[in-house]
């Protein structure tokens, strides 16, 4: 099972808690969790990311063992401890100001 951990405003959407478990089959990557996310919570379809181009949405980052995975592909495996279970996949919602 993997963990993940959800902004109070995905939380609302999908009716859940801050932390949620979803079931992966075959390689951990963001897209594997997140098409699992998706699937088990419907609501949040188009919420993280473009639901047709699949592009994180600009407001949203993605955060495993205290790095910062927005920007890397959503094909490259996720650290072992998030595939373990040992660790979270966290989604943040950015925050902008000025």
């Amino acid at each position: 099972m993997i963990h993940v951990v959800l902004p109070a405003n995905l939380q609302t959407l999908a009716g859940v808690g801050r932390l949620v478990e979803v079931r992966v089959s075959g390689p951990v990557t963001q897209r594997s969790v997140l098409d699992a996310l998706e699937t088990g919570y419907p609501a949040l379809l188009g919420t993280m990311r473009d639901a047709v181009t699949k592009k994180r949405r600009p407001m949203i980052r993605f955060f495993a063992c205290e790095e910062d995975l927005s920007d890397e592909s959503l094909d490259a495996l996720l650290p072992d401890e998030v595939a373990s279970g040992k660790e979270p996949f966290l989604i943040i919602g950015a925050i902008a100001g000025g």
